[in-house]
């Protein structure tokens, strides 16, 4: 605290049109060379290093017949002029280049399940064509995914189905079908049906099988998909899951459809982020990329029979 009872505030202090003028007269050695090397009259000089001297309470320039020489004062600010201007420099140069170079830091937000079979390719690649560009994850369930990117705390959301708003742009990217699955040994017929509740769309095809009293006699919640999904190889019973859940890192057929004529729902997988996001190259690089490999993936085969249906 200041005599006054004023707490000092450097921002105060300094101005930066004031900073150059120093600079000037220094590297001139005389108020008349720097005002016509700064286009400015010489009173305006006078006038802009006494209203520093007075804030800084101490003398910067020594006047004399042949021009002025920086006191002692005078050249520490000069030096430390020097090092704000250079500082300046760099940050303009780095924002300059978050505009216009394929660099920078984002957040991706997604479910564990989805960011398994859609994440690692695109990091993957991303590392080689942009390693200037760091990617982030974040996990949460489709709706924790939706309000980050609206709360900003994530830059990009990939989600099954999400629910619009009005900050948000939307792009569909691939189908997916969320199905009665099983494991390549045919499970018990008494066995039971595993399934997800808090997912909107396992819980419709439970629905749909009880509406149609097909059912089986034992349903059993679990907390995620990865569960049900280890529970169907194994053979502990059937289970509701998204196709492309169920395939990645399995071998081909370990797990498929029950049958096709079971209850099963069409999802559309989800790029999201805000309408105002700051389009740089580097963040405009990422959406295309993400939306890239979701469109890849669309491209993919779905499970027999019900493909044609989910690509209507």
């Amino acid at each position: 605290m200041t005599a006054i009872g004023k707490s000092y505030d450097a921002a105060e202090a300094f101005d930066l049109v004031q900073l150059r003028y120093v600079r000037a007269i220094a590297a001139a050695g005389s108020m008349t060379a720097a005002a016509k090397l700064l286009r400015v009259s010489q009173p305006t000089l006078s006038v802009a290093v006494r209203e520093l001297e007075t804030r800084l309470g101490t003398s910067l320039f020594l006047r004399g017949p042949k021009g002025v020489v920086a006191t002692a004062s005078g050249e520490a600010l000069v030096r430390a002029t020097d090092d704000v201007f250079a500082l300046l420099r760099q940050t303009d140069e780095r924002i300059r280049g978050l505009e216009s170079a394929p660099s920078g830091r984002f957040t991706v937000g997604c479910y564990h399940s989805f960011g398994a079979f859609y994440l690692p390719e695109l990091i993957r690649d991303m590392h080689v064509r942009a390693p200037g560009i760091e990617l982030a994850l974040w996990e949460g369930t489709a709706p924790a995914v939706r309000d980050a990117v609206v709360d900003r705390a994530v830059h990009f959301g990939v989600a099954v189905n999400p629910r619009s708003h009005p900050d948000l742009v939307l792009v569909p990217m691939f189908r997916d079908v969320m199905g009665v699955m099983r494991g390549r040994t045919k499970p018990r017929d008494d066995g039971p049906l595993f399934h997800v509740p808090r997912i909107a769309s396992s819980e419709k095809v439970v629905e749909a099988l009880r509406s149609k009293r097909m059912l089986p006699d034992r349903v059993v919640p679990c907390g995620d998909l990865e569960l049900v999904k280890s529970l169907v190889l194994h053979g502990a019973g059937i289970g509701v899951l998204p196709w492309r859940v169920a395939r990645y890192g399995v071998p081909r057929g370990s797990i498929k459809l029950v049958d096709a004529a079971l209850p099963f729902q069409v999802d559309v997988g989800h790029l999201f982020y805000r309408g105002d996001m700051h389009r740089t190259k580097a963040a405009l690089l990422v959406r295309d990329e993400l939306v890239a490999r979701g469109r890849q993936l669309d491209a993919s085969e779905l499970p027999c029979g019900v493909g044609r249906i989910a690509r209507r």
